[in-house]
């Protein structure tokens, strides 16, 4: 039997047979100069976080004079805000409990020599009513 030639066959048949061996073959790579292609490079899909950088600086001394200072990305928004001693506090026992150990730990020996300076304060007092008692009976 002989098989048929190409044009015996229907053209839908010879396109099919066209078609086949260019299937076959494996996808060339574009070329080298061509231009690169545009738009989002392959990977994540996820967003990146935008963060905002805020810098809080809390001074202290040991008579009880806090301040706050706040920056923005380097630039100064608050400075030398007075803050009072408990508000220190409670905001360090808000945030960790390590932060507010370490204040705490200030804070006590400020609190200490308070209460020494008191106490000096104290028998000065005394001891100035006691003149001044004295000089009153005179």
């Amino acid at each position: 039997m002989v098989s048929p030639t190409s044009e015996d066959k229907p053209a839908e048949e010879q396109a099919t047979e066209a078609a086949a061996p260019a299937e076959a073959a494996p996808a060339e790579a574009p070329p080298a100069d061509a231009p690169a292609k545009r738009g989002r490079k392959p990977g994540s899909t996820a967003r990146k976080t935008r963060t905002v950088e805020l810098t809080l600086t809390v001074t202290g001394t040991l008579d009880g004079e806090w301040q706050a200072d706040l920056s923005h990305s380097g630039s100064r928004v608050v400075q030398g805000l007075k803050i009072p001693a408990a508000a220190v506090s409670r905001a360090a026992a808000e945030l960790h409990e390590d932060i507010s150990k370490a204040i705490e730990s200030v804070l006590d020996v400020a609190r200490k020599q308070h209460q020494e300076r008191l106490a000096e304060l104290e028998a000065e007092l005394s001891k100035v009513k006691a003149a001044l008692a004295e000089l009153q009976d005179g």
